[in-house]
Order: structure tokens, then sequence, then C-alpha cells
């Protein structure tokens, strides 16, 4: 009787405080007195609706529940479309159709990517041979894992990268020696993947879709084209600074417990010895794969595959798992479900905070603020409101609540609009804080080497880091390669 008692576990009251603390903010928000209207600097004026300040309490409950984790963030992002449809914030059919956004079925897609290379045995074949070349050192390991995901998203999609790089994070962490245990090395390994998959993602348009839709608005607005390798000329630089300050990071933060794994070239080198040579499923495996990122990387030069959605082309490898027998009915059970449902409900309140005019009345009221400020304050401030809203919804909405509001008030402060485009980019790549952010955060988030309470508490150092690079890029890196910053 008395061990029953010993083994029963202590009610878990910070749980309960942060659940309730996100049904307060909820509360306190949904059923306040109307806000005042946010105005730009045309004096064009922006009403708060009452279904705007339902989609901000459903915003603000998300977010706590999500960083504290009070409840599993699938589950979070189920009580985002509940919560739209029970107070008629948006009705549920709008509100659940979300769910099954392309961009949640690209996620997908992705996801059966690195299950494929897990079954079929390339990741072990990959992370063998990459071991053997970086050797036994620990930090070197670091640095070679960050430098083939940051280059790999120059030429595809950052989400895809993040879903083929896990497995083979997983093969080497195999071989760390700590079986599943949660090490400074397994946070650094992993968390590292999602931060530099941002990194690398900014320097080309085939890293993500932010930055055509960026270019996009830049175009109709400033009625000025921005080329692809313009682009890639200004973004280069701070991204692979980015890599490399990342890596630095990891390094002085989470140090891996073991300076060297002894013996490792050797044993990679005998467990690649074993698996022989490649069987049929990895060669199919790597021709669907690899057709399937060409085709995706040739849309930005193609224009007939261009007119083809990117989440139709990479469905396609899915459908030819089955088709040839590479994957069963098993292995569909084996999705990590809890992840996909994070990003269905990120895609939710994201169009939600777009479509009841919350997000744009948030960004006038923010950037309104620097509307007498020094150019290089609302340089700044504006980079500061993208990079918190593209942790809390998708990158390519917080570019277009921002930016069109952004070049508006730049003329006045005498800034130049190219630095308020290329900031904006920087920033929206590297969410940080939260796993909504991006798909490589979440993807990273399953191996159970961290908690998001951790991740979000790495995240602040790591934005603080990200700001200041943006800020050196201002003053000093992108006058130097000829941007122009500031106009008479």
């Amino acid at each position: 009787m008395d061990a029953a008692k010993a083994e029963k576990p202590a009610f878990d009251w910070k749980r309960l405080v942060f659940m309730l603390l996100g049904v307060s903010l909820f509360t306190l928000v949904y059923f306040a007195p109307p806000w005042p209207d946010a105005i730009d600097p045309m004096g064009e004026h922006f009403v708060l609706s009452r279904e705007g300040k339902g989609a901000i309490a459903i915003f603000l409950l998300a977010g706590t529940w999500w960083v504290f984790e009070v409840v599993p963030i699938g589950v979070t992002s189920l009580a985002i479309g509940v919560l739209q449809a029970m107070f008629h914030v948006r009705d549920a059919k709008t509100a659940f159709k979300d769910f099954m956004d392309p961009s949640v079925l690209f996620i997908f897609a992705s996801i059966m990517i690195g299950l494929v290379f897990t079954k079929t045995g390339l990741t072990k074949r990959l992370a063998y041979k990459m071991l053997m070349v970086v050797g036994e050192k620990t930090s070197r390991i670091y640095l070679g894992v960050f430098i083939v995901t940051a280059a790999l998203t120059h030429i595809m999609a950052h989400t895809a990268v993040a879903a083929t790089i896990y497995p083979l994070l997983i093969a080497i962490y195999g071989l760390y020696g700590e079986g599943d245990k949660p090490t400074k090395f397994g946070k650094g390994l992993f968390m590292g993947m999602a931060f530099v998959a941002g990194a690398g993602s900014i320097v080309t348009l085939l890293g993500a879709a932010r930055g055509a839709v960026a270019l996009g608005f830049y175009t109709e607005i400033v009625n000025k084209d921005v080329s692809f390798f313009e682009l890639s000329y200004y973004m280069a630089p701070i991204g692979w600074i980015m890599v490399f300050l990342l890596w630095g990071f990891f390094m002085v933060f989470m140090k891996p417990e073991k300076d060297r794994i002894p013996g490792l070239r050797e044993k990679a080198s005998e467990l690649n010895s074993r698996l022989g040579g490649l069987t049929r499923q990895e060669i199919m495996a790597a021709v669907i794969v690899g057709g399937v990122i060409m085709l995706m990387s040739l849309r930005s030069f193609v224009p007939a595959l261009g007119a083809i959605d990117k989440t139709a082309l990479i469905l396609c490898s899915s459908i030819a798992f089955y088709v040839f027998k590479i994957l069963d009915l098993k292995d569909l059970e084996e999705i990590p479900w809890n992840i996909i449902l994070l990003f269905a409900g990120a895609m939710s309140i994201g169009f939600c905070l777009w479509e009841t005019g919350a997000a744009k009345w948030l960004a006038v009221n923010w950037l309104g603020m620097f509307e007498e400020a020094p150019g290089f304050l609302f340089i700044m401030g504006i980079a500061f409101f993208v990079m918190m809203m593209t942790n809390f919804i998708m990158n390519v909405a917080a570019i277009a609540i921002s930016l069109p509001v952004a070049l508006v008030i730049a003329p006045y402060l005498g800034v130049a609009p190219e630095v308020i485009l290329y900031s904006s980019l920087v920033v929206a790549g590297m969410p940080f804080l939260l796993l909504v952010g991006s798909a490589p955060n979440a993807i990273a988030y399953d191996s159970g080497q961290f908690t998001t309470g951790e991740f979000f508490g790495y995240g602040i150092p790591a934005s603080i880091l990200l700001m200041v690079v943006v800020a050196i890029a201002v003053v000093v890196i992108w006058p130097i390669m000829g941007m122009p910053i500031y106009v008479q």
C-alpha cells in the first residue's frame, strides 16, 4: 500500500498554470471591448473586427500551449480549428480546410521521403560515408552536418532537405553510444540542422516559397524586378555567415559531452562495407527522389514546369513509393501525425490572422511606431516584426502582411526599398523560437532530443544573434556590395 502511494505521480501544477494562462489570455482578449483602429502613414484606418480580435485571442492561446507543451502539439493545433468554429471567428469549413492545405501535404510528402531513405538503407549508407570523411571529432560532425544541410537548401526546399537529413542524423546519433537518451550532442545535432536549414534556404529562390512571394510584392509596389542571381548575390554572404556562427553557437551552448567518438571512422567504414552494393529498392528510391527534386528545382527556370504545383510534384514521389512497393501500409501508420497536425494548425491560424485582418492591424500598429524613427531603427523594427511573426505563422504570411506596409512607409524615412526586401527575407527564413515557424523545426523535434521549452529557450540567444547579423549587413556588408540603404 505504501509502495503504491510512493509511486503515485505528483500533480503537475506547472502544466495546469500554463494551460490556464493560455485560456486566460484567450478570454481577456476575446471578451475585451473593441480596440482602437490602426492608422497607416497615408491616413487609412484599419479596424480590428470582432473576428480579428478572436484570431489574436486564439493566436495567444495556441502560442502559450505550444511553447509550454501543456498538451501534445498536434492537439493544440486541433484546438485552433475548434475555437475558430465555436466562437464564430471563421466558419468550420474554412477553418478545417486549412488543415489539408497544399503546404501541409508538402510536409507529409517530405516526411515520406525521409521514411523511404531510412527503410531502404540509403540513410545509413550516406551517414557512414559522411562519417568516414569528417572523422571522430564531434565538433567536425556538427560542422559537416551543418554544411551539407545548408548546401542542399540552395537547390531544394528546406522542408525536403530536413526530411532527407533527419534519418541520416538518427543513424549518426546511433553511433554516439547513448541510445535514445537526450544529450547535448543530440540537441545540437537536430536543433542545429533545423536552424541551418533556415539559414541556407535564404540564399536562393529554391530554398522556400517566401522568396518568390516577397519578390512579387516588391515588383508590384516598387516596379522593379530582382533576378534569381541578384537575390543570391546579396543573400549568400548572410546565409553562410549564419551557418558558421550557428556552428559556433552550438559548440558554446550545446558542446558535446564527448570530444570525439574513438574508432568512429573505422566503425563507420566497417558498417558501410557490411551494407554491400546498392539494392534495387535503394536505386529506385534514389531515382524517384532525385527526379522529383530535379523537377522542383527546374520550376524556376522552365515556364511549363512552373505551372505545376510543387506539392503535386512531391506527392508523385509518395505515390511512386507504393506503386513500386518500396513502402507498404504499415509504413503509412508510422508517419508522425503529431508533426503533421502541428503544421496543419499553424496554417489555419496563419490564414485566420490574415483573412480576419488581424495580421494587417498588428503590422500597421507596429510599423507605425517607427514612422518618425531614424532609417536604421525602422529597418531593424521591420526585421524584428517579421522575425516574430514568422515564428507564429507561415513565413510567407509574415512577408505578405509586413512587406507591403513597410515599402509604403520606407520612402517617408529615406530608406531604400532594397534593404527592406532583403532584411525581411533574412529573418523570415530563420524562426528560431517556435516549432511552428518552419517545417525543419518540427521535423527535428520528432527526434525527442529536446522539448518545445528548450527550443524556445535556446532560440532567444540565436534570434538575438540573427538580429545582430542583420544590423551588420545593413551597416557594413550590403553597402560594400553595392546595395543602396538610403535614398535622398
